[in-house]
């Protein structure tokens, strides 16, 4: 083993280890980075052991770098999605849909568990952050089904994997990330994760039904129930046509070639506003609130786009992408087999690094690999970098899926945080594993049929 790989695996480690320290993982990059470009500095020129071309004028890269990102006019969708998903939140939108969709279903067993996971498709498409969705979706239901006596595990399952969808269904902010580290065609991602998406919310839907129909017990109808008539259904269709409508906006002008995915997102944006309007939420206090949150969270996703940019310049002059390249391949496995390892080292990761670590510090160091391998996915002659499009998703699946899994999956403990305190842990634990088998076959569906992801993009942008 060279010198140089020894400084590769020196850089990970101390990442790893820092990141146990509670340190911001924004710091921790850039401090590891910039510590590890001192250190190859000193092993070229002082002890001779390597040759990385280390010093401290390498990191003046970095500004033209930092530049790049500040003016990619595709990430400032970022702060306009995160801005339309907070303030739909605070519309009071989602509560109004809980309302009239459970009059809709209530006379089903399991009625509101799949309400439930009808407004979490909604939410995902309009708010594309698990945290948010899976407390609203907390807040809102669980205090209801647990009134209705629903079992705990089903109630707090349906809960934390609907809440999941946000980082899948479009327009996913994850998504966006995703495209710009990767080098593919956002739009393609978009629309190749709508049939797994709804794939997903299919899957859910099915297994509440079923199970309610074998365990009426479990997932009793309401007290109050009665039958539906024309003014239940009208009012439901009037709660749900405001999202429905901005999304297929939002969406729709994207796919149509009529908007970018940045312009489309000021439109978002905008729609929510007038949505908030509308149904009479909208004051300045909400509009500030509102404006502070989207900051904050678009700086801590720009804060960790800059720590991972310094990170990455000084692994790739380490000749970072090398090691992993050679390590990747060197496992002997062939490219199905290469697959299954990442997606599993993915799974993992999911554990302790959120999505916007594992999409900015390890997708563009797979990207070459997994663009080099022969995985013959159909593009249909129309998708660019059909194998990247489709990793992409399988990824994107794959943290769905690790959000989810005890004992630290995150969207766990963000549950946890807003349930009443008769719902322990081990009850979520025992929801929410129903729930992951049904990730495990939709990925495993994904896998095994690229099409999934790659059919729908090659029909809507085919020429006519």
């Amino acid at each position: 083993m060279i010198a140089e790989n020894y400084l590769v695996i020196g850089m990970f480690l101390s990442f790893i280890a820092l990141l146990f320290t509670g340190f911001p993982v924004a710091w921790v990059l850039a401090g590891v980075g910039i510590a590890f470009s001192g250190v190859g500095w000193f092993t070229d020129n002082v002890m001779g052991w390597t040759m990385t071309g280390l010093d401290y004028n390498v990191l003046g890269l970095l500004v033209g770098r930092i530049y790049g990102i500040m003016t990619n006019w595709v990430l400032i969708a970022l702060p306009m999605f995160i801005f339309m998903g907070l303030m739909l939140d605070k519309s009071g939108i989602a509560q109004k849909m809980m309302h009239s969709m459970q009059k809709l279903f209530g006379n089903i067993n399991g009625g509101l568990a799949i309400t439930v996971a009808l407004i979490g498709i909604i939410l995902a498409a309009s708010t594309g952050i698990i945290g948010a969705s899976v407390v609203l979706l907390g807040v809102m239901s669980l205090p209801i089904m647990l009134k209705q006596k629903y079992d705990k595990p089903l109630a707090v399952g349906t809960i934390a994997a609907s809440g999941c969808l946000g980082i899948l269904i479009p327009p996913s902010i994850m998504l966006v990330i995703m495209g710009d580290q990767l080098g593919v065609s956002i739009l393609d991602l978009f629309m190749g994760a709508v049939v797994p998406g709804l794939l997903l919310g299919f899957l859910y839907i099915t297994y509440i039904l079923v199970y309610s129909k074998i365990n009426p017990e479990k997932a009793p109808l309401a007290a109050d129930h009665r039958e539906i008539n024309l003014k239940d259904v009208i009012r439901a269709l009037y709660d749900i046509i405001p999202p429905a409508g901005l999304i297929l906006l939002v969406l729709g002008s994207i796919f149509m070639g009529i908007a970018t995915v940045t312009e489309a997102s000021g439109v978002g944006a905008l729609g929510a506003i007038i949505i908030t309007v509308l149904y009479k939420r909208f004051n300045w206090k909400v509009l500030k609130d509102v404006t502070i949150n989207a900051m904050n969270t678009t700086a801590y996703i720009f804060a960790i786009f800059v720590g991972a940019t310094v990170f990455a310049l000084v692994l790739r002059e380490c000749g970072g992408d090398q090691v992993i390249e050679s390590a990747l391949l060197g496992t002997g496995f062939g490219p199905t087999g290469l697959i299954i390892f990442v997606l599993f080292a993915v799974f993992l990761l999911g554990f302790f690094l959120d999505w916007i670590e594992i999409s900015l510090i390890i997708l563009p160091l797979l990207g070459p690999v997994i663009a080099g391998l022969d995985l013959q996915v159909e593009g249909y002659n129309i998708v660019d970098n059909p194998n990247l499009v489709w990793f992409a998703l399988l990824v994107a699946v794959t943290l769905q899926t690790s959000f989810l899994t005890p004992p630290v999956g995150f969207a766990l403990f963000y549950l946890k945080g807003v349930c009443p305190p008769g719902v322990t842990l081990i009850d979520i634990y025992r929801g929410v594993i129903p729930f992951i088998i049904l990730q495990l076959v939709a990925l495993a569906l994904v896998f095994l049929f690229p099409e999934l992801v790659t059919w729908l993009p090659s029909k809507v942008y085919q020429p006519s």
